[in-house]
């Protein structure tokens, strides 16, 4: 199978417990930023809002990453969010662990915010 066209399908293409899981991450992401459009950038699911990237999502065999963590997501969250950033850009959740839906909702509404305002990309 080539790379996914819609979120559907890259969600269909996981293993049932990983597709669980980010099923989760993909519902805390939507009820965060309502009006943002899925997609898929990267050959993972995406969102936009105000024609601005936002985040993208990714199911990984030992972890699931959250795109990006944008320099204001970090200057919003501080140090809650230090624990899973991997590198500038990257947030990482272990898969042996529950994700933490209210981070993600605050990561997302930073971004959402971000993009409203003409920063990011």
């Amino acid at each position: 199978m080539g790379a996914p066209r819609t979120v559907d399908e890259y969600m269909a293409a996981l293993p049932d417990d990983r597709r669980a899981v980010l099923e989760e991450l993909r519902q805390t992401i939507r009820a965060a930023a309502p009006e943002a459009t899925e997609t898929i950038a990267y050959s993972m699911p995406a969102l936009t809002s105000h024609g601005r990237f936002v985040v993208s999502f990714a199911a990984y065999k030992l972890h699931y990453s959250l795109f990006p963590a944008s320099g204001a997501v970090r200057e919003a969250l501080g140090a809650e969010l230090t624990p899973y950033l991997a590198g500038k850009a990257t947030v990482r959740f272990p898969a042996d662990a529950r994700i933490p839906a209210e981070l993600v909702t605050r990561i997302v509404r930073a971004r959402v915010a971000e993009t409203a305002a003409g920063v990011g990309r």
